[in-house]
């Protein structure tokens, strides 16, 4: 990170294979941020747990339901997570109790500055788990992970602006 990047807040979505969940959610984080002019004010990534689909593009499904809802500018290739990440973010979203017990581990003994938590703990629906859709047929659970990624994102957003 450059000196300039130290004095932004950063945020970072991780989920499984980060080709639905996280990247939906750092979809729609950064169209919020656009739309309220803090673009320049966040560092804003997604990654994966495992390193399966690294350098390749989010689901088809995904990036289908973002540009249903105005996000036609997002760009992504999948990268996995690493023990610098916990220096680099201030804030580590997990999706799921899987993915919260991988970066614990991964993380084990490393300090660093991120809080690193569910990234359903800011659903104002109390929804905790965010659901992997990467096995549903059709769009609706996609849709579904849209929406809670929209709610817990915007509460993030205004409790830390």
């Amino acid at each position: 990170m450059t000196d300039a990047d130290c004095s932004k807040k950063s945020v970072l979505f991780v989920c499984l294979g980060n080709i639905c969940r996280s990247p939906m959610a750092e979809g729609v984080f950064l169209d919020l941020i656009k739309k309220k002019g803090l673009l320049d004010k966040w560092i804003v990534d997604s990654a994966a747990i495992i390193n399966f689909h690294v350098g390749k593009t989010p689901d088809k499904r995904t990036m289908a339901t973002l540009a249903e809802h105005g996000i036609t500018e997002y760009k992504h290739r999948v990268r996995q997570v690493t023990v610098t990440d916990f220096h680099d973010f201030d804030y580590i979203f997990g999706m799921d109790e899987d993915n919260m017990e991988d970066l614990k581990n991964l993380r084990g003994n490393e300090k660093g500055k991120a809080v690193v938590e569910y990234l359903g703990s800011y659903d104002p629906e109390g929804v905790l788990i965010v659901p992997d859709p990467f096995y549903s047929r059709g769009m609706q659970m996609f849709e579904k992970v849209y929406e809670q990624c929209l709610r817990c994102c915007q509460a993030f957003l205004e409790k830390n602006s």
